[in-house]
């Protein structure tokens, strides 16, 4: 740890501010890792294990000066579908897989490539979520009775509906009191966490007031230990493996965007750089550690982290004390966390929703009208009518179809020029200027002008290419194919201006020396040296 920068510089008044920071965060932690356990279909003690593991070890391994890890709102739909499909023991197996895969991007500097997901993808699958835990938490907020929990959305609101004469009113008190406190306090006492203080209060009044009246933690799932469990090996059978091997790619997909993401925030807050691979290896290692002890997938948490910055923390090691803060709680206040009400529970996971579903930014990008407008509308639908992998899946093909169609337009082929000597039968000099780029995507309007040229059959045909950045091997056939029909009719290919990459696109496939050295140009000679080099006399 002393050799990590992260810690260059380091006194003990930066020890002061990670210890204030570190308790604040902790404290913080404490309701969302239990909540956040709860909505995944799990009992609340695992999201507490998954908060002090992967908390420690993310701060210690990570590659970001200020990241707090744990259970997060974004994890919700697609560990609950897990849990529900494949039950608690293969969530950890899955767990523990991603942790692997989510290492191995790390190792083999993947980071940057996850930040390549087009930001209407990223927005429409956040607010699917975000729609996904809001109404997730609906039968808690109301009290409701003998709710069957299901993967798909609208027959969770068909169940909601057909059971909406079990509500509880007392459930709807305490949860009403929980959501005003959480939403009051950061205007009045923003110094302390309002999730915590509405859980304390609102819990206080169903005791007081209600005993026996609202369902608890305690109720419901039973004590929870005030100890952590057991080391406990996953059990990697082969069918196993397959058999959760696609859900294992989810998990590690959005962990990997969850962390980078929060790291990015972290950076422009405290004016920081992150390290993209490093930060994979750690949350990798620390998922991995996690479904050792019986915890959950864990990624970066933007809330928490942002909460760290604010606190005034200096280095990772606020994130270290905010994970022993939670330890330490564990141990001494475990049994009264049974007396905690659902409802209180459900209040603090609907603002988490609120606060995360990108609303300004969603009405942003479909303000615009455009194709990304589609994209957004399509992922944020899919997410929530089917599920996380569909969104994202369908949402990723839509943006590279509609990227490629922009840059099939983008490509321009204007003739400048076109010259014939007195009585002959051909053009002697056809000038052509390209801007754009040459790939598969452009394959349309490559072959409608070079079949154009090919026809003209020119003595030399000058490609002006000084604004074309690129070629692919489609558009390298293509510009063959006219340079094949051309020297069929005794003409020349001349090009001037070539770039780097499709200069060396060109000498890979032989396509250069087919050419010619001394019919490609680097610069843009003038008409004249053309000319005289191939010996054309215009009139």
């Amino acid at each position: 740890m002393l050799k990590d920068n992260r810690f260059q510089g380091y006194s003990a008044g930066h020890l002061q501010k990670d210890i204030i920071a570190g308790l604040v965060v902790g404290v913080v932690a404490i309701p969302l890792a239990m909540a956040f356990a709860i909505a995944c279909g799990v009992r609340p003690e695992y999201g507490i294990y998954t908060t002090i593991i992967a908390g420690i070890m993310v701060s210690i391994l990570g590659g970001s000066k200020f990241q707090i890890a744990g259970p997060t709102g974004a994890f919700v739909p697609v560990l609950l579908g897990v849990v529900m499909q494949y039950g608690y023991e293969n969530l950890i197996i899955a767990g523990f897989m991603a942790g692997i895969m989510i290492t191995l991007l790390g190792i083999f500097k993947l980071g940057k490539f996850i930040k390549f997901i087009p930001r209407p993808v990223t927005i429409g699958f956040t607010a699917g979520i975000a729609i996904i835990i809001f109404s997730g938490q609906i039968a808690n907020f109301l009290g409701l009775k003998g709710i069957a929990k299901h993967e798909e959305f609208h027959l969770n609101m068909i169940e909601i509906l057909r059971k909406i004469a079990t509500i509880n009113i007392y459930s709807v008190i305490i949860a009403a009191i929980c959501l005003a406190i959480v939403i009051i306090t950061p205007k009045f006492l923003p110094k302390i966490p309002g999730a915590l203080l509405g859980l304390l209060i609102s819990t206080l009044v169903a005791i007081t007031l209600f005993p026996g009246k609202v369902a608890t933690i305690g109720s419901t799932y039973g004590a929870i230990p005030s100890k952590l469990p057991s080391f406990s090996f996953p059990d990697l059978t082969w069918d196993n493996i397959v058999m959760l091997f696609p859900a294992a790619c989810v998990i590690a997909m959005l962990g990997g965007i969850e962390s980078l993401l929060s790291a990015v925030v972290a950076d422009n807050m405290a004016k920081t750089k992150h390290n993209s691979n490093k930060e994979l290896v750690g949350q990798g290692i620390a998922n991995i550690a996690t479904s050792l002890f019986g915890g959950i997938p864990a990624t970066g948490a933007i809330a928490r982290t942002a909460t760290n910055i604010k606190n005034g923390a200096a280095s990772p090691l606020s994130g270290v004390i905010h994970g022993l803060v939670v330890l330490l709680v564990l141990v001494m206040l475990a049994p009264y966390a049974s007396n905690i009400p659902l409802a209180s529970m459900a209040p603090i996971l609907m603002f988490v929703a609120w606060n995360m579903s990108e609303r300004k930014e969603f009405a942003h990008i479909l303000k615009t009208k455009s194709a990304d407008s589609f994209v957004l509308v399509a992922t944020f639908l899919l997410t929530v009518s089917i599920d996380l992998t569909t969104g994202v899946g369908v949402g990723l093909l839509l943006a590279i179809v509609m990227f490629v169609k922009r840059m099939s337009g983008s490509l321009k082929i204007s003739k400048v020029l076109a010259e014939t000597s007195e009585n002959a039968h051909k053009s002697e000099l056809m000038e052509y200027t390209m801007q754009g780029s040459l790939f598969f995507g452009s394959a349309e309007v490559l072959e409608d002008s070079f079949d154009n040229i090919a026809e003209a059959k020119p003595k030399v045909l000058l490609l002006r290419m000084s604004q074309v950045s690129f070629i692919d091997t489609s558009g390298e056939a293509l510009l063959s194919k006219v340079v094949e029909r051309l020297k069929d009719s005794h003409s020349q290919v001349v090009i001037s201006g070539l770039q780097h990459q499709p200069k060396e696109m060109l000498k890979s496939t032989g396509l250069y020396d087919k050419i010619g050295e001394k019919n490609i140009f680097s610069s843009e000679p003038p008409v004249s040296k053309i000319k005289a080099r191939h010996r054309i006399v215009t009139t």
